[in-house]
């Protein structure tokens, strides 16, 4: 669980307690509830999100139960005329009263589309409600982000998550490192994050590391070992990178006193430290006039001693012309000096890097190889907040509807289940919410569709498949179906957004992917709007 020992029934807001402490009085607390939590609008004004959070979920609600310090604070913050037996009552609430189906955690989803559903005693259900939204709506908001990252650099490029210092707390970091990497990036700077969730670690050095020598002088160790040979046998880094800066200055058209000797002794000391992952950030100073040519020095040297370098990292200044400056520079060398891995090595960018500079940087004809993204990846900066909400839609077995003169506010009743219909060429062509109750659709036969709020919009689709989305998780203190490893659900959701067709994919998406009804349950909730006497149509409300 990425909030260990945080997430517990207290992690909740006040009023769901007072709340439940009403339905106790007027003995409504054992009705049988059912609670829907979705989602009314894709985020980052985008075409789809991504469904995370529900390992997290699961765990929560089959750990749920107050302790006696939790009934006491309970108790001491409520007013005095509280009676004795709800505390009882609290104390006797367990997660095995609850059943929980869901879909698979890294689906796509779409707005209105039943993320999580929640079945039980009515209080019971009402208690788990600000938990399960805290732990969906950053979890899916985040693994949605990363997507976006992932669909604007390419399958190709590796991407890291470097987001831990500028995070909302450090749960916020955790669940920003395992999120992420479910969305398709390949590792994390976030140590902790690796060693729970076995995502792989990167990290190199920072300016303050260059900064913090001031020329050769200060290097105490100037020999690494051969990486073939006896333990005995070393080789001089310091004295070999000197002799390939005379030797390539001149072809870089560097003269040698514009180098930093700080920073040549800082390459030259990571590279003793970690010979076989020797990567360089190299634009503390001047990137072309001293950087790099520091850096290929000792990776020249380094390659003496039967190492090869990985590459550079950019955090500053203007990407695109650097990355094509250094790639020119790593070619140049390459042919000159004939070594043709010169011309691969990898070029890493990061500085406050988002989707929008991201593609800019396509348009300029980059030569980067790989991105380190920390704040606009795990803050979310362009949309920090996602809006799942947790609504009741059936009661003893009573469809219940939210009516609101906000037509974006109205809520679907009933319980539902979720179909997924496909098209020929294997992409999905909409969704479908049923009354739970009703034949599923079926496969090359018609199937109608009914937008929700709208009459006119009816279509018939014939899918070329049916794919039921929500199954059973969770049912009455039993787990009913396994929460797959995380690297099987980062798998799983990158072929989810491959499977969308090209224009629901679109980062600013105006084809909507279409989310329908069918049509029991259009009239199930036109029965309910029309024949609530104070209801009237949204936009027509007089004073």
């Amino acid at each position: 669980m990425v909030h260990q020992g945080i997430v517990q029934p207290l992690l909740t807001d006040l009023y769901q307690i007072t709340m439940a402490y009403a339905y106790w009085k007027f003995n409504k607390q054992s009705q049988a509830a059912v609670f829907e939590l979705f989602f009314r609008n894709n985020p980052f004004k985008g075409g789809y999100t991504i469904f995370a959070g529900l390992s997290d979920c699961i765990e929560f609600v089959s750990n749920f139960a107050y302790s006696k310090s939790d009934i006491d604070y309970v108790k001491s913050i409520l007013p005095s005329s509280v009676e004795e037996e709800f505390f009882h009552f609290l104390s006797g609430i367990h997660g095995d009263q609850v059943t929980i189906a869901a879909v698979p955690e890294g689906s796509v989803v779409f707005p209105r589309v039943p993320l999580l559903r929640v079945e039980g005693p009515l209080a019971t259900v009402l208690l788990m409600e600000t938990t399960l939204l805290t732990l969906v709506n950053y979890a899916s908001l985040v693994t949605t982000n990363a997507t976006r990252f992932r669909l604007t650099a390419g399958n190709d490029k590796p991407l890291f998550e470097f987001g831990l210092r500028r995070a909302q707390g450090p749960n916020g970091g955790l669940s920003a490192s395992r999120y992420c990497y479910i969305g398709g990036f390949n590792g994390t700077s976030n140590v902790l994050a690796g060693k729970l969730f076995s995502i792989p670690v990167v990290g190199t050095h920072s300016h303050a590391f260059v900064m913090s020598f001031s020329g050769l002088t200060d290097l105490c160790k100037t020999h690494v070992q051969y990486a073939t040979g006896s333990d005995s046998k070393l080789f001089d880094l310091k004295c070999g990178t000197q002799k390939w800066l005379t030797q390539i200055s001149p072809m870089l058209d560097v003269a040698e006193d514009e180098i930093i000797e700080g920073e040549l002794a800082a390459f030259i000391s990571i590279a003793i430290a970690f010979p076989t992952n020797f990567l360089a950030l190299v634009d503390t100073y001047d990137v072309i006039r001293s950087g790099i040519p520091c850096f290929c020095a000792v990776t020249l040297a380094l390659d003496e001693a039967g190492y090869r370098a990985k590459g550079i990292r950019l955090d500053s200044g203007d990407l695109a012309y650097l990355s094509r400056q250094s790639r020119c520079q790593f070619q140049l060398l390459a042919e000159r000096l004939n070594k043709p891995w010169l011309s691969l090595l990898t070029i890493v960018a990061s500085n406050d890097i988002n989707v929008r500079t991201m593609n800019s940087l396509n348009q300029q004809g980059h030569q980067i190889n790989a991105y380190g993204i920390g704040t606009h990846l795990v803050t979310c900066q362009e949309q920090p907040a996602l809006g799942c909400v947790y609504k009741l839609v059936e009661l003893d077995g009573v469809a219940k509807m939210k009516l609101t003169q906000e037509r974006s506010k109205l809520s679907l009743p009933a319980k539902k289940k979720v179909y997924r219909l496909f098209g020929e060429n294997g992409s999905p062509l909409a969704d479908l919410l049923q009354k739970y109750d009703e034949s599923p659709p079926l496969v090359d036969q018609q199937v109608l569709c009914c937008h929700p709020f709208q009459e006119s919009e009816r279509k018939y689709i014939v899918p070329s498949r049916v794919e039921e989305m929500n199954c059973n998780y969770w049912i009455k203190g039993k787990s009913c179906k396994e929460i797959p490893k995380l690297v099987d659900i980062r798998n799983y959701c990158q072929n989810q957004v491959n499977s969308l067709r090209r224009d629901h994919q679109l980062l600013s998406n105006l084809n909507t992917y279409k989310v329908f009804v069918s049509d029991a349950l259009y009239q199930t909730m036109h029965k309910l709007w029309v024949g609530d006497t104070t209801m009237r149509e949204p936009g027509s409300y007089h004073e």
